[in-house]
């Protein structure tokens, strides 16, 4: 029996397999309950008393050693798999899903088109800012309700440092290092310290715009704003302008366009008025441009301002402004669409 657990324990080292079937026949062959080392067990009844320990001893090696060979191919076999997968360059790809663009960033990319097309070029600034390129340049009084920090955030160690609480300030910026013609429009993101609602942000985004040039009058100003709403709403879009108040225009509108669900005969949406409102505008107020080293006797200049998640709603008529800034996908997946 010794001679042929020697002859076995040969054939183990040089064992190999083309594949893992011819190892699992193998491992039949050796290792299953009426294997060669099975039968070797069987058999070992009938060795002499004072051979039983060298021959019990040689065949645990056996066993052992057949064992840890069968161990070894199997691990080269997974590893030959393994690596066959990763190096496969005919594979067909994982398929990825593709994202798409934020509601908010579909439509101001649009309103950036509109205005583009009508000859505005984009302008940006800080969204940290100082009081004077936020208020003073704007022509805010020392008193206006909107310095007090009931409407704005404050930098705590520097008082004259805010979170810039509309995008005017960029207009500002362009105003002290370009002369006219100026024709810009300026998006962004700005701050005010209110309550977080369905209707209300602590941080939403505008786009602003700003012409200034000789003769510029308050229907020039109409009739962008008219091609942007049909451009924007539909071809069918009416606007109406009420008089209103800006520290830095003067005269002050309020823009509003039919509701394009009623066709301004009236519904909830539009509280059955017919008309929504989107955006304020009106004539640079002269202060505003001697402020900013801009010859008010030679010059006059429009602007206008409207918040990107108020034109969203009415576009996608999305009725809770905190949707915006969740990032829950499936309100994200409603947009695809729209990219």
């Amino acid at each position: 029996m010794l001679a042929k657990i020697e002859q076995l324990l040969q054939e183990i080292e040089g064992l190999n397999a083309k594949n893992t079937e011819e190892l699992e026949s193998l491992r039949i062959k050796y290792l299953s309950k009426k294997g060669i080392i099975n039968a070797l067990m069987a058999d070992f009844r009938n060795v002499p008393a004072e051979q039983k320990k060298e021959v019990g001893m040689k065949l645990n090696e056996l066993k052992n050693r057949t064992q840890a060979r069968f161990s070894e191919l199997k691990e080269a076999f997974e590893t030959q798999e393994s690596n066959a997968v990763e190096l496969d360059l005919t594979r067909t790809a994982y398929p990825i899903e593709l994202g798409t663009r934020h509601p908010l960033s579909i439509i101001r990319n649009e309103i950036i088109d509109i205005f583009h097309r009508m000859g505005f070029t984009i302008a940006d600034g800080p969204e940290i800012e100082d009081d004077w390129h936020v208020f003073s340049s704007m022509n805010f009084p020392e008193d206006h309700p909107a310095r007090d920090m009931q409407d704005t955030f404050f930098i705590e160690s520097h008082p004259d440092i805010i979170l810039r609480t509309h995008t005017s300030s960029v207009q500002s910026r362009v105003m002290e290092t370009s002369q006219p013609p100026i024709r810009v429009i300026c998006p962004g993101r700005v701050y005010r310290n209110e309550a977080i609602s369905y209707r209300a942000h602590c941080f939403f985004h505008q786009v602003e715009g700003l012409y200034v040039d000789k003769n510029v009058s308050f229907t020039d100003l109409k009739q962008v704003l008219l091609q942007f709403a049909k451009e924007m709403f539909g071809s069918q879009t009416k606007i109406r302008l009420r008089p209103s108040y800006f520290p830095f225009t003067e005269p002050s509108a309020e823009m509003d366009i039919s509701c394009d669900i009623c066709g301004g005969t009236g519904c909830a949406f539009c509280k059955y008025t017919g008309w929504v409102e989107i955006l304020g505008c009106g004539m640079v107020d002269p202060a505003v441009l001697d402020a900013n080293g801009i010859d008010s006797k030679v010059y006059s200049g429009y602007a206008f301002g409207m918040g990107v998640e108020r034109i969203t709603n009415l576009k996608y008529k999305v009725k809770d402004l905190r949707m915006f800034s969740e990032n829950d996908i499936r309100f994200l997946k409603e947009f695809e669409a729209a990219n």
